[in-house]
């Protein structure tokens, strides 16, 4: 069976977490992912842990499958020199290296670009390549912390928090690997490559979506809104008998169910909440009146009922849950891989599911240089 992206070759001289992600997608979708490491090793994840498995840190593992690895030294003209080679042999070149480091080692995208044409040469930075920002590092927290994400993330009990993931380094791996495809298919009618600069800080900004814009509109500042929503009521967790749910209701017509379910049909007759808008004008009337019907019964009561009348709900699962999981299961979310090094281990599938061309699962995340035999002729300029 065919792959999507089968017959591309990816440089990715990338690490930690966004780079990584990105390549990893590509490399899922069939490219032959190419990462380039320093010998020994140079992607910090390698190191970052607990918990390891035989020496192998979980959080490598998490965005390096599918991938073969070669260790070459930037600082020496012999491993420059090669990796120019196998530029000229590649259609993406994928970097995260801070402004400027490209350009000292001799590998900017003018320079590439005239040793092949038709690269796609992908660069993610902290803030970007230009902007009175461009020279400081970028870090997932420090972009959550700037970007006004934390701002709106926690409650006014709790003050601003960060998401539980490097949301950012995810996201900027996703809008790189769009960025990519968009150049690759542009690339079949121009014969031409392009570059593609692409930072964290930008990413950040964008995924604020509505939030931000009701603030564009409004001019009022965003609160800490905790497990609400800014613009939907009631959305949000909610307490029962023995653990808390989230309930989300979209609509009217689900508002009007919700009541009847809770013998609550009052409220939605009621003015100040027939309408999602007055609701949203109103929820600090509302939500208790809610939420003392809901501590009468337990989670399973509630969440059966809700579901049978189509109301969006469910309960706040922990990770330990996810495994078993009988929708995950079923979606293939969960792989099994062998690593050279650590054996057995489980990863996170991905998520998309190509009719025709799906996803495979080729080869575990690598040890350093693990296919510098692949290459043979490299020998001599490794090091």
């Amino acid at each position: 069976m065919s792959m999507s992206l089968e017959g591309l070759k990816i440089l990715d001289l990338t690490r930690v977490l966004a780079g990584p992600y990105c390549t990893m997608i590509l490399a899922d979708l069939g490219a032959e992912v190419i990462k380039v490491e320093a010998p020994g090793g140079s992607d910090e994840t390698r190191d970052w842990g607990p918990p390891f498995q035989h020496g192998v840190s979980a959080y490598y593992l998490c965005a390096n499958r599918n991938k073969k690895s070669i260790t070459i030294d930037l600082k020496s003209s012999n491993g420059i020199k090669y990796l120019k080679e196998i530029i000229k042999e590649s259609d993406v070149i994928v970097n995260n290296f801070k402004t400027g480091t490209m350009e000292r080692f001799g590998l900017d995208y003018q320079t590439l670009s005239t040793l092949n044409p038709s690269i796609i040469y992908a660069s993610i930075t902290g803030f970007g390549e230009t902007g009175p920002y461009k020279d400081m590092p970028g870090y997932d927290f420090i972009i959550q912390a700037m970007s006004g994400l934390m701002s709106i993330t926690g409650s006014p009990e709790s003050g601003p928090q960060k998401v539980g993931i490097a949301i950012t380094d995810v996201l900027t791996g996703l809008y790189t690997c769009i960025g990519i495809q968009a150049a690759l298919l542009e690339r079949q009618h121009s014969g031409k490559g392009q570059k593609i600069d692409i930072s964290l800080y930008d990413t950040a900004v964008s995924s604020l979506v509505n939030v931000a814009s009701n603030y564009l509109m409004s001019s009022q500042k965003p609160k800490l809104l905790g497990n609400s929503h800014p613009n939907i009521v009631p959305y949000q967790t909610f307490k029962t008998k023995d653990r808390d749910v989230v309930i989300a209701v979209g609509n009217d017509a689900q508002f009007k169910r919700l009541c009847h379910i809770l013998q609550l049909d009052y409220l939605s007759n009621d003015n100040r909440f027939r309408t999602n808008a007055s609701r949203v004008q109103h929820r600090d009337l509302l939500i208790p009146l809610l939420q003392e019907s809901l501590t009468l019964q337990t989670s399973k009561y509630w969440i059966k009922a809700l579901q049978e009348e189509k109301i969006p709900c469910g309960p706040i699962q922990t990770i330990d849950n996810l495994p078993e999981d009988l929708q995950l299961k079923s979606r293939e979310m969960f792989v099994s891989m062998h690593h050279q090094t650590a054996g057995p281990i489980k990863l996170i599938g991905n998520p998309l599911k190509l009719s025709r061309t799906p996803v495979t699962y080729r080869h575990a995340p690598p040890n350093p240089g693990e296919h510098n035999n692949d290459y043979i002729h490299l020998k001599g300029d490794m090091e």
